[in-house]
């Protein structure tokens, strides 16, 4: 593998996976599970595999804190599952439930919900609070990464 192939999670198995830039949009596989890299679908996220996403994976990671009880999270919930499907391969989102995992909400201080945090190389490059629609995340996210 080249020195600037991608570093990516699998979001089944949590191995670590090289990949060329050029094939991420090949649909690219797990190594070890055989599952596919990019579902289409943010991932759930917990205190033991978020740094695995967050710091370890080279692509950018496009993060949602959320809670259950949050309405605008609940209403924003299907927009930032459509912008995962226009946005992956490029990068992955994820969902942090709040409620679920204080901890993360602590670590990167969540004070208002919903909140998108924009990781890459993992520190954080950009954050906005507020529900937005599907193509307001994508431009928003797009606009982020350098």
């Amino acid at each position: 593998m080249n020195a600037d192939a991608h570093l990516i999670a699998c979001p089944h198995c949590a191995a670590m996976n090289r990949v060329p830039p050029a094939r991420l949009a090949e649909a690219p596989g797990c190594g070890r599970c055989h599952h596919p890299l990019f579902t289409g679908l943010p991932l759930a996220l917990g205190e033991a595999e978020f740094d695995r996403h967050a710091l370890r994976s080279t692509l950018p990671l496009l993060v949602d804190f959320w809670a259950p009880w949050c309405g605008p999270c609940l209403q924003m919930a299907p927009h930032f599952q459509q912008a995962a499907g226009v946005l992956e391969p490029a990068m992955r989102l994820a969902k942090v439930d709040t409620e679920a995992c204080p901890g993360l909400g602590n670590r990167f201080g969540i004070r208002s919900i919903p909140t998108m945090v924009l990781l890459q190389g993992g520190r954080e490059i950009a954050r906005q609070s507020g529900a937005m629609a599907a193509d307001a995340i994508v431009r928003w996210a797009r606009g982020q990464v350098r």
